[in-house]
């Protein structure tokens, strides 16, 4: 049947289907869709029911259902017998009996009730703390453009130098040669870095300096942020 979502009880309007309803009354689909499009033609607004795509399980194709409201589904049953009136009537019951919450009888199932609930708000404060760090820095870095150096990220992300490459340098992503941070080849191949080259105008040696693509640093500024509120979750400084 259509009839029951798994979102949590109350969360949505009850409906039941004209699927549902042919079920319960042995009555063919086609003549309950006639029926409700007669009834939606003289209802007009008060017509509580909409129509949906049904995809058959057995040939994929796709036909039409209602979902009706408790008021329009009952009013159709008016012109049926009164076993099918009391059928649906009963599944009605049913549905109305599941949306209302089952009260813990037992000290036991009250601790383990509020045991659960507590589990569930705490898996959701730590999503939205690993969650909220990402966006706060890729929003602040929107209107930054172009390659950034190392100092330049360390900034943005409000981070430690020392902390941040220490993060860099333990997480693979960038490694010391010849004393310049260079990150390790699967990240550039990957585009979040770019090296720049040139001769330096005051000691006229050549160098090379590893910088954050805006990919790069859209991806670093998550890593971080995870990073940052996976401390915090563990009782460490941020």
């Amino acid at each position: 049947m259509n009839t029951v979502s798994n979102m949590t009880p109350a969360a949505i309007p009850l409906t039941m289907s004209s699927r549902d309803i042919a079920e319960l009354t042995c009555k063919d689909h086609f003549h309950v869709m006639r029926d409700l499009r007669a009834m939606h033609g003289q209802l007009g607004a008060m017509f509580g029911g909409s129509i949906q795509p049904w995809i058959h399980p057995q040939n994929g194709q796709t036909y039409d259902e209602y979902l009706l409201d408790k008021d329009t589904s009952l009013t159709l049953l008016l012109g049926y017998d009164v076993v099918a009136r009391m059928k649906v009537v009963k599944r009605w019951q049913e549905l109305e009996a599941q949306q209302v919450p089952k009260l813990p009888q037992t000290m036991a199932q009250a601790l383990r009730l509020a045991a659960e609930q507590a589990e569930v708000l705490e898996q959701q404060a730590e999503q939205l703390a690993l969650a909220a760090p990402k966006v706060e820095y890729v929003d602040r870095y929107v209107a930054a453009n172009g390659a950034m150096g190392f100092r330049q990220v360390a900034k943005l992300l409000n981070a430690k130098e020392p902390e941040f490459r220490a993060f860099l340098e333990d997480n693979k992503i960038l490694y010391r040669l010849g004393g310049v941070l260079t990150p390790y080849q699967i990240h550039t191949e990957a585009g979040r870095f770019s090296m720049k080259t040139g001769v330096s105008e005051q000691t006229e040696h050549a160098f090379a300096q590893a910088r954050f693509t805006p990919k790069g640093v859209e991806w670093i500024a998550g890593l971080w942020g995870k990073h940052k509120a996976t401390l915090a979750l563990e009782g460490g400084a941020v």
